[in-house]
């Protein structure tokens, strides 16, 4: 389990078990891979970040998943694992999101992408992506950090 403050000094506690904070998260966080490369979004108010979102009435975290990058990015998810759940004890609310990681096959292009403006593919993440401007604040604490750490060291084929 790790604890560390985010972007706006919250306190986050990250995990890599099953559902350790929640049976039903409320928010979903999809670090994304298309092509060998990272398949992120570029949210218009906060910058680029993976897809992720609000669970929705009457829909399984992992549904709200693969609805979250279908919305934000076209992308056709063809594998998802879920990878871990973290808990932000924040100033106004908590939430408990859980992280999946998932492989996308087809990023047709689509009318809408709601809240974003669609796909962004990159090659290679930032070095230092907290000090980078254009990204999100969700892109800026360490979940990003052991998450990668965890995908690079626990999953086969990343």
């Amino acid at each position: 389990m790790y604890r560390f403050k985010d972007y706006y000094s919250n306190q986050v506690t990250l995990s890599f078990k099953d559902h350790p904070f929640s049976n039903t998260p409320g928010h979903v966080w999809v670090i994304c891979r298309y092509k060998d490369k990272w398949l992120l979004t570029k949210h218009r108010g906060r910058g680029m970040e993976f897809p992720g979102g609000k669970v929705e009435k009457g829909e399984t975290s992992k549904q709200a998943a693969i609805r979250e990058v279908k919305e934000e990015t076209g992308g056709n998810v063809c594998s998802i694992c879920y990878i871990g759940q973290y808990h932000v004890d924040g100033k106004r609310e908590k939430v408990v999101k859980n992280v999946y990681y998932a492989h996308v096959d087809e990023l047709p292009p689509q009318e809408t992408y709601y809240e974003t403006d669609g796909p962004v593919i990159l090659s290679t993440l930032p070095s230092d992506i907290k000090e980078e401007p254009s990204y999100s604040f969700i892109m800026k604490d360490d979940v990003l950090v052991h998450c990668l750490e965890y995908i690079k060291n626990r999953l086969p084929e990343t």
